[in-house]
């Protein structure tokens, strides 16, 4: 599958490894663009779309070792031979499966909020506020919020889900492909089996935000089981989209060791 991506070519270091931008679950690379062009001043960054999301194409199929896949075709389509990682959520799901199956790909790793386990959230309500929303039946933005604010009272989750609200051909659509995601989510939540899997060495970033429950310190003993040379970075006063709550502490966390 041909991924969609942004592409910021470097400034000053064009033969250095590439980074790649993944991003989470309802988002997309637009949601990375300030930190893909933030990097650009040193590396080439390619921001991807993941399947089902942004402007990458849909799929049935929405399981961790597919979306690695996507991820090891778009390289090998790019003439990548490894890149340096940058993967939220979702995406770092896809990004720590990918290094664990295909490690040769992965020079280097930065997770952002989240650990290879299975969690018990099923996005049920956020589902449920894009359903409620009559998408033949809107003719703006702030209609479809209306809605969207039934179920869902953080504007700024709003504000980051509306994001992925087009106008196309005069009528208003997602661009995420729901109703795989919702069947699929199990699998999203989840992480595939590692009974057999070699424990990926090389050493990788975990970044986690104070106020957010995904990457506790209670994960940290089943990560170092599949990455035995993480390390791990808190920013104290961020939530889950850190890279988006504070950005400056972020980019100072991240970029020692992409370098």
């Amino acid at each position: 599958m041909q991924l969609a991506s942004s592409y910021y070519e470097a400034v000053r270091e064009e033969h250095s490894t590439p980074i790649i931008i993944l991003h989470g679950l309802f988002g997309s690379s637009r949601n990375w663009h300030p930190v893909a062009r933030t990097l650009a001043e040193n590396s080439s960054v390619y921001a991807l779309d993941l399947r089902n999301h942004g402007k990458s194409p849909h799929s049935d199929i929405m399981t961790y070792p597919a979306m690695a896949e996507d991820i090891a075709e778009f390289m090998a389509h790019h003439h990548i031979s490894e890149a340096r990682f940058i993967a939220h959520s979702m995406g770092g799901k896809v990004a720590m499966w990918l290094a664990l199956t295909q490690p040769q790909r992965v020079q280097k790793l930065v997770v952002v909020d989240i650990a290879p386990v299975n969690y018990q959230h099923d996005f049920s309500t956020v589902l449920d506020a894009f359903a409620a929303v009559p998408l033949e039946r809107i003719s703006s933005r702030r209609e479809a919020d209306q809605y969207l604010s039934e179920y869902l009272s953080d504007p700024d989750l709003r504000q980051f889900l509306l994001q992925n609200l087009q106008l196309k051909n005069g009528r208003y659509q997602w661009r995420l492909n729901l109703e795989v995601i919702k069947k699929a989510i199990k699998d999203i939540t989840g992480f595939p089996d590692t009974g057999n899997i070699i424990p990926f060495e090389k050493r990788v970033l975990f970044v986690w935000g104070g106020q957010s429950d995904y990457l506790s310190r209670n994960y940290h003993a089943q990560i170092r089981q599949l990455f035995p040379m993480a390390s791990f970075s808190t920013i104290k006063q961020a939530g889950h989209w850190l890279h988006a709550e504070q950005p400056e502490l972020f980019m100072a966390l991240i970029k020692p060791y992409l370098n």
